[in-house]
C-alpha cells in the first residue's frame, strides 16, 4: 500500500495505491471554519447536491445513471473535525478491469456533475427538490429525541461548554432551517466552493499519472485557500467541582452521560497513550467499567467510554434504572481513581494493546477506514498503521497513570426516565 500527497495548489491530492480491492473509492473533502448557524445550511446543501443535478434533474434519473455505471455509489456526509466543519463526497466504483474501458472516466464525471453542476434555475436551487430536502431535514431534527442515548450525549456536550465547537448540534437547528431558501442556499454553495480548503483522497488500484490528469480535468477547483492546521480544542477552564444536571423525559430507562475534560497532552499521549487508557477504562469488553460495574455489580444495562482527541474530551455513557444513579456514578469515579493510582495489572495493559492492534488490522479490510487512518495521520501527525502498532506496544504502565491524572470529570448529565401512565 503506497501513500502519496500531491500539492496541486488549489487542492491536495492523496493517493493510496493498493491491489486489495476490486473497487476504487474517491473522497472529496471540503473543510472550512465552523459556524453554528451554518451547520443546518451544510446539511441541507449536501442532501440537495446528491438528490438531483443539472443533467439528472430528479432523484430517479440520478439513480438510473448510477445503475448504468455498474451500480456505482455516490453519497455525502457532513461532520466536524475539531474546530472545523467538514463536508465529504464519496464515489465508489468498480475497477475498469472488471467492467469496461472508459468507466473510470464516466464515474469521475458523475461525481463532478454532483459537485459542480447542481440543479439550479435562475440563480437558485430547484424548488421541487428543495421542498423535499427541507422537509426531510425538518423531520431529522424533530426526531432527535427519539434516540434517548444520542440525545443525552447532545445535552451533555451543550452543558459542558455551550460555546465550544463540540456543543453545536450536528443535526442542525429548526430556527436556522426556517431561514433557508433556494436562493440563499445556492449562495452558501458558492461560498463553500471558494472559501473551503479541499482534499481529495483516492484508494484503489489505478495509474497515478492518468488519475492525476483526470482529477485535474473533471474537478476544476478555483479556490486557493490556505489550509488550517490548528484543529485541537484546548479547554480554558477546568471544574473546581463536578456539575450534575438532571432532566426528565418519558423513557423507561435513564441515560447517564458524563463528560471529562483533558488537560493538554503531549503528542504521544494524544496519539497513543490515551487510546490505551480508554480501552482499559471503558472502551472494550475487558474494560474495568464492563467487568466491575456491568458484570460484577449489575447496576447498568450497558456502559462504555470513548475519547474525542481533537476536543480533549473523555465521554462516558450508560443505560441505568434511575434508582441506581448515585451508585453507578460512585463506581465510575472509583474506577477512574484506581487508574490514577495504577491499580490495574500488566496483563490488563497487554490485553488492551492487543485489542487495539486487532482493530488496526481490521482497518486494512475497509477502504473508508483506510482513508480515515490517513486523515488522522495528516491531522494529528500520527504514524501509519504499522508505525502505530510499534508505538502502542511500547506504552508503559507509568504513561497510562500520567495520562489518567490529566483527565478531570466536569459534567454529569442524567436523562432521567419516567414511566408513562397507562390508560385504564
Amino acid at each position: 500500500m503506497n501513500y502519496k500527497i500531491i500539492d496541486k495548489g488549489r487542492y491536495l491530492l492523496h493517493f493510496i495505491n493498493t491491489d486489495r480491492f476490486k473497487t476504487t473509492l474517491v473522497r472529496v473533502n471540503f473543510r472550512g471554519s465552523l459556524e453554528k448557524h451554518e451547520i443546518t445550511f451544510r446539511n441541507v446543501l449536501l442532501d440537495m447536491l446528491t438528490y438531483s443535478t443539472e443533467h439528472y434533474p430528479t432523484k430517479k434519473e440520478l439513480v438510473a445513471k448510477t445503475q448504468d455505471l455498474y451500480a456505482l455509489s455516490i453519497y455525502a456526509r457532513a461532520n466536524r473535525i475539531g474546530k472545523f466543519a467538514s463536508m465529504n463526497f464519496f464515489l465508489s466504483f468498480l475497477n475498469e478491469k472488471y467492467t469496461e474501458k472508459g468507466m473510470e472516466d464516466e464515474s469521475l464525471k458523475l461525481l463532478s456533475e454532483v459537485i459542480f453542476h447542481p440543479h439550479v434555475k435562475n440563480g437558485k436551487f430547484d424548488s421541487d427538490s428543495f421542498k423535499i430536502i427541507k422537509k426531510n431535514n425538518e423531520v431529522s431534527i424533530q426526531t432527535m429525541k427519539d434516540n434517548p442515548a444520542r440525545y443525552s450525549m447532545i445535552r451533555l456536550l451543550e452543558n459542558i461548554d455551550e460555546d465550544a465547537p463540540f456543543a453545536h448540534r450536528q443535526y442542525g437547528y429548526l430556527d436556522d432551517l426556517e431561514k433557508i431558501n433556494e436562493k440563499n442556499l445556492y449562495e452558501y454553495y458558492q461560498k463553500v466552493l471558494t472559501t473551503n480548503s479541499v482534499d481529495i483522497y483516492i484508494i484503489g488500484n489505478f495509474d497515478e499519472k492518468q488519475m492525476e490528469e483526470k482529477i485535474e480535468r473533471y474537478f476544476p477547483f478555483q479556490n486557493t485557500v490556505p489550509k488550517e492546521n490548528d484543529y485541537i480544542f484546548e479547554h480554558q477552564e477546568f471544574p473546581k467541582k463536578i456539575r450534575t444536571i438532571v432532566e426528565k423525559e418519558k423513557f423507561s430507562q435513564s441515560k447517564l452521560s458524563i463528560g471529562c475534560k483533558i488537560h493538554t497532552m503531549t503528542e504521544r499521549e494524544r496519539n497513543y497513550v490515551v487510546t490505551i487508557y480508554n480501552i482499559l477504562l471503558g472502551g472494550s469488553a475487558d474494560s474495568k467499567f464492563f467487568k466491575n460495574i456491568r458484570e460484577k455489580h449489575s447496576i447498568c444495562y450497558y456502559i462504555d467510554s470513548s475519547v474525542n482527541k481533537l476536543d480533549n474530551l473523555l465521554l462516558i455513557r450508560s443505560g441505568i434504572d434511575r434508582e441506581n444513579f448515585e451508585k453507578c456514578l460512585e463506581l465510575i469515579q472509583k474506577e477512574m481513581k484506581d487508574m490514577e493510582e495504577g491499580k490495574f495489572d500488566e496483563e490488563d495493559l497487554e490485553k488492551a494493546k492487543s485489542t487495539y492492534i486487532t482493530l488496526l488490522d481490521e482497518v486494512y479490510d475497509n477502504k473508508e477506514a483506510i482513508i480515515e487512518s490517513y486523515v488522522a495521520k495528516d491531522l494529528l501527525n500520527i504514524g501509519d498503521i504499522e508505525e502505530r502498532k510499534k508505538e502502542i506496544m511500547s506504552i508503559q504502565k507509568e504513561e497510562i497513570v500520567e495520562v489518567s491524572k490529566k483527565i478531570v470529570m466536569d459534567t454529569v448529565y442524567l436523562l432521567e426516565g419516567e414511566e408513562e401512565n397507562e390508560e385504564v
